[in-house]
């Protein structure tokens, strides 16, 4: 069998090891310790904002952390974007509160402010109160509209937790993802452009947000002599192993989008000129990760190819590749939500392909690519 082309794999730099064998050579191995309050700040740094970040287990930790924060209940509701991984709308489910699904828009793929103010608008006269706030995310590294977004939430008093898990070093005019809500989560999943093994992290420009998260994370422990809690806590904080892989990555984490954006224009290069295929582009100021490379594929201009030719036709030369996420009023899990807007994430389902993207493809990795590709467009045209 020929060797595994992953979607998006992780990619070791050569200073990771060396953070690790010190937490192992210090004996700082259990949770906490000098790694993590520097890769702290190395976030910091790297996203060149006055933000606080707080390093936990997961992105979906920081999404969780910052429902509480910002004081969402049991019964309140959510608006989060509909097209998205299950983990930026499982967090409401966690706490008792209620998500309320929005659509996507076709120039970003990302959460469409029409529909947004759309949903307020009604949940405000269906329920007399506004939702307790608002989740957008940067899909596949592309930056949602947030000014747009931003606006509308002012005008409701509605804070933004923003899910920047696959966007970090992607921007608008210059402002980084990751600092655009009251609160935002990153994440570094292996599957992320770095890593930190499984990680995330929480970032507010509120110091007490960041404080309150690394308390919460770490169980919540009152500050006496013995355990004492006063508030539920939870086992979210990132070990000191974790943050110096995380450190590492951060070496090369503009090795690794310059990479990703090279794959980019290399799809687009090879793609863009076949018959149904088209791109997601960068709007005026915005700057992609380009975590994934994604493309549409139109059956009615393509010969009748679908995503899932073409996703089965690599999958035969064992070449990952992924459909775009399932909108999640349409999963089974949340069934019943209210869903605002005019099914555009459900025809970037049905017609969307996530492409090989990891900064880690080498020239024939792209040639197996390549050969799939041009032999099912000249199939579908002989």
């Amino acid at each position: 069998m020929k060797s595994k082309i992953w979607l998006s794999s992780p990619h070791m730099g050569h200073k990771e090891f060396e953070f690790v064998k010190e937490a192992f050579d210090t004996n700082w191995i259990a949770p906490l310790g000098p790694h993590v309050d520097g890769f702290e700040q190395d976030i910091v740094n790297f996203l060149d904002s006055p933000v606080y970040v707080a390093a936990l287990s997961s992105g979906t930790a920081a999404l969780h952390l910052g429902l509480i924060l910002l004081g969402v209940q049991p019964g309140d509701e959510v608006i989060c974007q509909s097209m998205t991984f299950s983990a930026s709308a499982n967090p409401i489910a966690y706490m008792g509160a209620k998500p309320v699904f929005v659509d996507s828009e076709a120039d970003t793929w990302n959460m469409s402010p029409a529909s947004l103010e759309e949903a307020i608008k009604d949940r405000i006269a269906v329920t007399s109160k506004a939702p307790k706030a608002i989740i957008p995310v940067h899909l596949y590294g592309m930056p949602a509209k947030m000014d747009e977004i931003a606006a509308v939430a002012a005008r409701y008093e509605i804070p933004i937790l923003e899910d920047a898990a696959e966007a970090l070093g992607s921007s608008i005019n210059g402002r980084m993802c990751g600092t655009m809500g009251a609160i935002s989560a990153l994440s570094f999943n292996g599957n992320k452009i770095i890593t930190t093994s499984g990680g995330g992290a929480l970032v507010s420009a509120s110091k007490h947000n960041a404080n309150q998260a690394r308390f919460l994370a770490t169980q919540a422990r009152d500050a006496a002599p013995h355990y004492q809690h006063s508030h539920i806590g939870y086992n979210y904080r990132m070990s000191n192993v974790c943050a110096g892989i995380g450190r590492g990555q951060m070496t090369v984490l503009n090795d690794r989008i310059a990479a990703r954006r090279a794959n980019f224009d290399l799809y687009v290069q090879r793609m863009a000129s076949l018959p149904g295929v088209s791109f997601v582009y960068e709007p005026d100021g915005y700057f992609c990760n380009r975590w994934l490379t994604t493309i549409l594929i139109d059956p009615a201009l393509s010969n009748g190819i679908t995503r899932e030719t073409l996703r089965l036709a690599m999958d035969k030369e064992n070449i990952e590749s992924r459909p775009l996420w399932k909108p999640m009023h349409l999963q089974p899990v949340f069934q019943g939500s209210p869903y605002y807007g005019d099914k555009t994430s459900e025809h970037l389902f049905a017609n969307g392909l996530c492409l090989p993207s990891g900064s880690n493809l080498v020239d024939k990795d792209f040639d197996r690519i390549f050969a799939v590709v041009d032999e099912v467009w000249q199939l579908a045209t002989a």
